[in-house]
């Protein structure tokens, strides 16, 4: 499947399933329901996307919200590729663009996402989108192994980036189409 057929948009209620699917071949990624799935759909549509093939089919999604107490923030949940879209740049694209329109309609400037120390592929991604973005990084851990996952789950360690704005967003967005 070629990367160019892929059409990127916001996503719907009728997606839920499918990405409960799809999360379920993107393994390491944690599941979660599939009502989980449906509100990431419906309710936090504004803040997510879907990839879609010319046949229907979804092949990537990422999902995310805005704190309520950082409504000019963007906190990325979870990023799904399926296998056969790996190594393309998808989820690269994926970002930039719901990056781009959440800062559009809601005018978002920073993005924060949470990252275990062994997921090397999620770091890659988001230090290549954070580049992109212009944007400087600080990290620090949000959720401890030990405190918060009872010795059950890596550190979940929070990058926070920007500021960033619409204007150069937009400009990455033409550059690298």
């Amino acid at each position: 499947m070629s990367f160019a057929t892929v059409m990127l948009r916001r996503p719907t209620d009728s997606d839920g399933y499918n990405l409960h699917q799809l999360v379920a071949r993107c393994q390491p990624l944690d599941r979660n329901s599939v009502y989980c799935n449906l509100l990431q759909c419906s309710d936090f549509a504004d803040t997510a996307i879907a990839a879609e093939t010319a046949d229907g089919r979804l092949v990537g999604f990422i999902s995310g919200y805005r704190p309520p107490s950082r409504p000019d923030t963007l906190f990325v949940w979870q990023v799904a590729v399926d296998a056969s879209m790996r190594g393309q740049g998808l989820a690269l694209r994926m970002l930039l663009a719901l990056t781009a329109r959440v800062a559009r309609e809601h005018a978002v400037r920073f993005m924060e996402t949470t990252i275990s120390p062994d997921n090397v592929a999620s770091q890659a991604l988001f230090k290549r989108a954070f580049d992109r973005l212009d944007a400087n990084c600080t990290t620090r851990t949000l959720f401890a192994r030990d405190t918060h996952f009872a010795g059950q789950h890596e550190d979940e360690v929070l990058y926070r980036a920007g500021p960033f704005t619409v204007s150069h967003l937009e400009e990455e967005l033409k550059e690298h189409a």
